[in-house]
């Protein structure tokens, strides 16, 4: 039997995405300190991306695995 393996990643393609998503809740972060209006949205729509991406991986890693 043979197994079919993964690619590799790099240690910046593993945590790219992380990061990411954390640079973009601090701006969020900074921007509801900044100001009103406008950048409230801003800080609102940067805060609710980590939510986000938690409920769609969650609600990915739920769906049973196919039968072999």
């Amino acid at each position: 039997m043979t197994r079919t393996r993964r690619a590799s990643q790099t240690t910046a393609q593993i945590f790219a995405a992380p990061l990411a998503i954390g640079v973009i809740t601090a701006l969020g972060l900074t921007t509801a300190l900044l100001g009103d209006g406008l950048w409230d949205w801003i800080s609102w729509i940067a805060l609710a991306l980590p939510v986000a991406v938690a409920v769609v991986y969650w609600r990915l890693g739920a769906k049973p695995a196919p039968s072999r």
